[in-house]
């Protein structure tokens, strides 16, 4: 049965590989419409069925128009592959997020957008007035300073203080809704990042090309883009840190790695990991002048606020996300950890940190057994350990699949011929 299914899989891969570019494109978009389709037919959320069904005639039309571009030959196939991913882009993001965000606007900020686009403006608009933007924390069990006529879970702010930049322009405008909405502002930011990533990544066009299909044109990313956004700009950051890896550009990884920590604990094992493989252009280790540069960023950015309520600080950003806060969180999806802290409470104190401390040692064995490192097996190992953390936690969303499905791509995308020179990266200066 194994040997029938890697026969299946070889074919499939062969076949993948022989069709050119644009018939792939066609497939990939293809696929979208169907999934964009069933999403608008059978989800509950107001902000995902709108998508769906803004997305699924882009999706159609423009794969129906790579399937008829493929069967001419073109001098400059690259810029209609490019050109058909703008289309689908503005089809599947700009369209769609346009009209959600103007449409919550003139519904008073009801439904058409994710909860935690709300969470991210009310942080800003509390920073913007010199306030901690960590206002819920447990008592007892129960939340304090809940915003009142909300959902409990709505009242916790999960990210660290930096994520509140994408809520400013609305806090400064006294404009929640519209051109301000924070989803806006994230998208633009992912572009921004995403485009000066691929412009310094070393690799081929058609590599680039999927890497950005899969972090903005597909329901991959588009979705996310059009509805919530928050773990967008993480991405595109986590690529730009990815890319100064491959350059061998140590500030750049620093940077880009250090501001993706200070906006989520999403970033903090791609920033780890980063420091095993981090060199300069001589081949020695820049450990240190990395992890100073992240360290810094995320210090300057989250102390403050961690000794300013400290209680708050961990309620909000370890405890609520990790579903160990005891409110019931939209994002417990039914994956196996939420499903088995369903079955026995207790286990939604342990699951997550028994996980971590086991996956840590067999990803420790590891990186001993195949050292040194190359930023391809990195990127493979971390694409693992974000699925094991995702299936295993008790309360977190399906959607964060998006990590280790764009960890597993940069692993691919960034194969390296040759293994750096061996040295020890933690040795002493």
């Amino acid at each position: 049965m194994l040997a029938r299914l890697a026969f299946v899989r070889t074919r499939l891969v062969r076949w993948w590989v022989a069709m050119p570019g644009l018939a792939r494109d066609g497939w990939l978009y293809g696929v979208s419409s169907i999934f964009a389709l069933g999403l608008a037919t059978t989800s509950r959320e107001a902000a995902q069925w709108h998508w769906g069904y803004l997305a699924t005639a882009p999706y159609a039309a423009i794969g129906a128009a790579a399937f008829i571009t493929s069967r001419r030959r073109w001098s400059r196939p690259t810029m209609v592959r490019v050109t058909l991913l703008v289309l689908v882009a503005v089809g599947s993001v700009a369209v769609p997020l346009g009209l959600e965000a103007r449409w919550r606007q003139l519904d008073h900020g009801v439904g058409f957008a994710q909860p935690e686009v709300s969470v991210i403006e009310r942080s800003a608009a509390l920073l913007a007035k010199g306030k901690d933007p960590y206002q819920a924390y447990l008592h007892n069990g129960h939340v304090v300073n809940a915003v009142p006529g909300l959902p409990a879970y709505e009242s916790f702010f999960p990210y660290f203080p930096l994520m509140s930049v994408f809520g400013l322009p609305s806090a400064e405008t006294h404009r929640g809704l519209g051109l301000t909405d924070a989803r806006i502002i994230m998208s633009l930011m992912t572009l921004i990042v995403l485009g000066i990533a691929l412009a310094m990544m070393r690799a081929p066009p058609d590599k680039k090309i999927l890497l950005a299909q899969v972090l903005v044109g597909l329901p991959t990313g588009a979705l996310f883009l059009s509805t919530g956004g928050d773990d967008m700009p993480i991405l595109a950051l986590l690529l730009l840190g990815v890319v100064g890896l491959q350059r061998r550009e140590r500030y750049l990884v620093g940077v880009s790695l250090g501001l993706a920590a200070a906006m989520k604990l999403t970033a903090w094992p791609v920033a780890l990991g980063a420091l095993l493989v981090s060199r300069d252009r001589a081949g020695r280790s820049t450990w240190r002048s990395v992890s100073a540069i992240v360290v810094g960023i995320v210090a300057v950015t989250v102390v403050p606020f961690a000794l300013r309520a400290p209680w708050a600080f961990v309620t909000n950003v370890f405890a609520f996300p990790l579903g160990v806060a005891g409110v019931r969180s939209p994002a417990a999806s039914p994956l196996p950890g939420h499903i088995l802290t369903t079955w026995w409470a207790p286990l939604g104190h342990v699951l997550a940190p028994v996980t971590l401390l086991v996956l840590s040692y067999y990803v420790w064995r590891y990186v001993r057994s195949h050292w040194p490192l190359t930023l391809s097996s990195l990127l493979g190992v971390l694409s693992v350990a974000y699925s094991v953390m995702i299936l295993s936690a008790s309360a977190t969303r399906i959607g964060y699949i998006i990590y280790p499905l764009n960890l597993a791509l940069w692993s691919w995308a960034f194969v390296e011929v040759d293994r750096p020179a061996p040295e020890r990266v933690l040795e002493a200066a």
